[in-house]
């Protein structure tokens, strides 16, 4: 009986590149979620100014996943430049655009060849939306943003 290898059913990322210097998303280590997104253009913000960074690929999530672009901690706590906006759907085919807002109070340079986002792919469920009259309660009910408090009890 031939051995099965360990990734067979691994879901696949497609990517085709569209730029000399785009550069293939890549797992850092074999521990991380996120694939790093590389930028192949240089960009300058001002503070508080946000833009799109092109990366120069065009992807094919898997079905039933989503891509979501999420913030790189270095690149917010060097730079304190964010990741906004970023969900890719299995059926987009433009370019992999990463929207930026630099929330520094000073000019910043994001470099051709950076790390600016990691791209997360997660599996997701469809649901049946129904209309209904009422919703059960619950204790939590309608309590929000910090209804659990900043602290933990003691």
């Amino acid at each position: 009986m031939k051995k099965k290898a360990i990734n067979d059913n691994q879901d696949e990322l497609l990517v085709k590149t569209i730029n000399k210097d785009a550069v293939l998303p890549t797992y850092s280590y074999n521990s991380d979620v996120g694939l790093d997104l590389i930028a192949t253009e240089d960009v300058c913000f001002l503070p508080m100014e946000q833009k799109s960074v092109k990366t120069g690929i065009i992807i094919k999530i898997p079905e039933g996943h989503v891509g979501l672009v999420r913030d790189r901690a270095g690149i917010v706590t060097k730079m304190n430049v964010h990741s906004v906006a970023g969900t890719f759907d299995p059926d987009y085919r433009g370019e992999v655009t990463v929207v930026l807002v630099n929330f520094s109070d000073e000019e910043v340079e994001i470099e051709k060849g950076m790390k600016i986002a990691q791209l997360i792919i997660i599996p997701v469920s469809k649901v049946k939306v129904s209309r209904v009259m009422t919703l059960e309660d619950t204790k939590r009910g309608a309590k929000g943003f910090g209804s659990t408090g900043l602290k933990r009890k003691k």
